[in-house]
């Protein structure tokens, strides 16, 4: 239903940001309707966005800028799509073993839905995925924190020692997601030190989960995490045969 042509452009663009949050993407044209106004003035709110540093459009909307944030306000986002997501990776956490999990707030869904588990070591270099997992859990789960310096852009643990903690395990599965993937440059990060600790995650994994949502698809950032020869499986909210996902195809398992 659309909110009237009456809306001054600050309420405008408070309806374009809600709608970030809520579902990860702005569409021009969904959106124009929904605030019964012009596609035109969409576009010219997202510029301004843009100018602001808020969102970054890309061909027919806009999508969360790539900068740094603090994981709460990450939480929020495509909560539907991340919950999706959550639901499809649980299928590939092992009943027990070792497993690693990074500091992504998409990651962290998965931590609060985590089947019964019979002796599972989890990893993470989180504090907010470590509290998840130890909240209200019995012995199923023996959640490790690297430790490392505190990014407080991002709220992930970094640095020499969240490396060193984050290579001091073999595990059987890497449970990552990234601000950006794309199918040449694969996986990456706004924080170079983030991704860092991913790669010394992934490596010492023999399998490596890349959880995104769709927004994230067709999008470079400045710091390379993994790349598609080392991961083994790209789990989404869309369904595998979605014309969205056919160039990554050929590159990995689709879930």
């Amino acid at each position: 239903m659309a909110t009237g042509g009456s809306l001054r452009a600050e309420e405008r663009r408070s309806h374009l940001l809600a709608t970030l949050r809520d579902a990860g993407r702005i569409e021009v044209e969904q959106a124009a309707a929904l605030l019964d106004v012009s596609a035109m003035t969409v576009r010219r709110d997202l510029e301004d966005l843009e100018t602001e540093g808020l969102v970054r459009r890309v061909r027919g909307g806009a999508v969360p800028s790539l900068s740094p944030r603090p994981f709460g306000e990450r939480k929020t986002e495509g909560a539907a799509a991340k919950a999706l997501i959550a639901d499809k990776a649980r299928t590939l956490v092992p009943a027990s073993g070792a497993v690693a999990m990074d500091a992504s707030s998409t990651v962290g869904t998965l931590a609060a839905r985590l089947p019964a588990t019979d002796g599972l070591v989890v990893t993470t270099n989180s504090h907010e995925n470590f509290l998840t997992l130890t909240a209200g859990r019995g012995s199923g789960v023996t959640a490790i924190l690297t430790g490392g310096e505190l990014e407080e852009s991002t709220g992930s643990l970094v640095g020499e020692v969240a490396c060193r903690g984050a290579g001091a395990f073999a595990y059987d599965r890497f449970f990552c997601s990234a601000g950006a993937v794309d199918p040449a440059w694969g996986a990456s990060e706004v924080s170079i030190r983030e991704a860092e600790v991913k790669r010394v995650m992934s490596t010492h994994a023999l399998e490596t989960i890349l959880c995104v949502d769709s927004s994230k698809l067709g999008r470079r950032s400045q710091a390379l995490s993994v790349t598609f020869s080392e991961v083994d499986v790209l789990v989404t909210e869309l369904e595998p045969l979605d014309a969205r996902l056919d160039a990554y195809r050929d590159l990995v398992r689709l879930l």
